[in-house]
């Protein structure tokens, strides 16, 4: 199974209560994350104990410059941003280098694994809509 990590503890409360719904990541990652991919969401940094914090399923996998990112793209990467200038000075800090909004950049939109969801086992019932 592959391995979506986070690297800062502070997105662990917005992972586990949903708001968290996307990563950003630099460069091109197209060849790493795949529609339809089961991914293990986790919050550590490399060469220390992680926290599992849940499975998940990628809705979606797109290559963009970050000048073509809207607003709602920044936002369900972390609910706190909306501009451009927000979220490149967060990635210069994990990246370690300079960023611009011509860089390329890979929105990784993911979906939460539940052993329940809410409203799913009456959807699949056919209560409160038409029934097959």
């Amino acid at each position: 199974m592959q391995v979506l990590n986070f690297y800062s503890t502070i997105f662990a409360d917005e992972l586990k209560r949903g708001r968290k719904t996307a990563t950003i990541r630099l460069g091109d990652k197209s060849h790493k994350y795949r529609k339809n991919q089961l991914v293990l969401i986790t919050i550590g940094y490399q060469y220390s104990p992680r926290e599992r914090i849940f499975e998940a399923v990628i809705d979606n996998v797109e290559v963009m410059k970050i000048s073509e990112l809207s607003p709602r793209d920044i936002k369900h990467d972390n609910p706190e941003f909306r501009r451009h200038e927000e979220l490149i000075h967060f990635l210069e800090q994990i990246y370690g280098r300079s960023v611009s909004t011509n860089d390329t950049v890979t929105v990784v939109r993911f979906s939460q694994i539940v052993d329940k969801p809410t409203g799913m086992t009456e959807a699949i019932k056919g209560f409160g809509g038409a029934q097959n």
